[in-house]
């Protein structure tokens, strides 16, 4: 007899706190750390009761200090341990880059595969929540540079858990980037149970015949309801994909829609200088370029800092935006 899987219905950071339970049941050797994780629950409250639960042995308060933080759990990495950081929010992170690049990312090279690096770096990031200054910057394509760091961001509280268990099991850093407009904005079924989601691997969120729209992160809702409404008024349809990790990207799906559809849009609320957009342009063209009816288009944000809360809304890729693009490949 077959026992039914239990679902609750969890917002992205219960489901990220969840996953984060899950493998502190389950590992010994599980670690979290960083500012305020333990008697205050983290900033977004991520970690809301862990401490109580584990003791704050596995859920450790550090101090203020983004590379002493990194570098510790590199350093409990190669000893044993699988360390989960929070950053209090992915603009703090700067300081830590260096250990990143230099040591983490490297390590298994540099020991000739005797060591590896089994961290994660969670990071809350993104702009639409009114946040001060640094607080709200995507700046993704730094970390996609480093080879050697994985990059994943979820857009709904089903993947946040899945893919966060993947991440605490693999055998090498990765970077989780949590979108805090996500946080709350909606409320996912998501399975008790321990499960995971294969890293490196896009998703079907909505499939059309006409058009290749390729996001992540908190894009992915708006970029939806943005195709929902167009597909209201005319009668082309479109393939939405949610990439999910943002490296490695998942060229398979990207080349079986583009090749499908003939047409791409790419939407991300990063500047487009530099952006990982181009790392998607670069699979589009080497996978699937004779496939092509149309220029391929992006919608994201300017190449500023991301701008004062007042004119936040003006900065993130917008419904109108995103139409406009569809119709410019479509039209061309």
């Amino acid at each position: 007899m077959t026992t039914a899987v239990q679902v609750k219905k969890l917002t992205m950071v219960q489901a990220v706190t969840d996953a984060m339970r899950t493998m502190l049941e389950e590992d010994e050797s599980v670690l979290v750390l960083g500012e305020d994780v333990g008697i205050n629950g983290g900033v977004f409250r991520a970690t809301d009761g862990l401490i109580g639960q584990f003791g704050e042995d596995r859920v450790i308060d550090t101090p203020l200090a983004e590379s002493g933080i990194v570098g510790t759990s590199i350093g409990l990495a190669v000893n044993g341990f699988r360390p989960i950081v929070e950053m209090q929010f992915l603009g703090f992170i700067y300081p830590a880059f260096n250990q990143l690049m230099t040591h983490a990312t490297r390590m298994r090279q540099r020991s000739m595969g005797r060591f590896t690096v089994p961290m994660v770096v969670r990071a809350p990031y993104g702009a639409g929540v009114k946040a001060p200054e640094i607080h709200s910057d995507s700046v993704e394509a730094l970390f996609t540079h480093i080879p050697g760091l994985k990059v994943v961001v979820p857009s709904n509280a089903y993947d946040a858990k899945g893919l966060l268990i993947a991440s605490i099991e693999d055998p090498d850093p990765v970077l989780f980037l949590e979108p805090m407009r996500s946080y709350r904005s909606s409320r996912t079924e998501v399975p008790e149970e321990k499960y995971s989601i294969e890293l490196g691997k896009a998703a079907y969120v909505k499939k059309g015949h006409d058009v290749t729209v390729l996001t992540w992160g908190a894009m992915v809702s708006d970029t939806v309801k943005a195709v929902e409404k167009y597909e209201e008024k005319y009668e082309a349809t479109c393939d939405v994909i949610d990439l999910r990790t943002l490296y490695p990207l998942d060229k398979d799906v990207i080349a079986e829609s583009v090749r499908k559809t003939g047409r791409a849009v790419i939407v991300h609320e990063a500047p487009s200088a530099g952006g990982v957009n181009g790392d998607v342009i670069s699979v589009i063209n080497d996978t699937a370029f004779f496939y092509l009816k149309a220029p391929i288009q992006k919608v994201t944000g300017f190449d500023t800092p991301v701008p004062v809360y007042s004119l936040e809304r003006e900065y993130l890729p917008s419904s109108d935006k995103i139409i406009h693009a569809i119709n410019m490949t479509l039209s061309y």
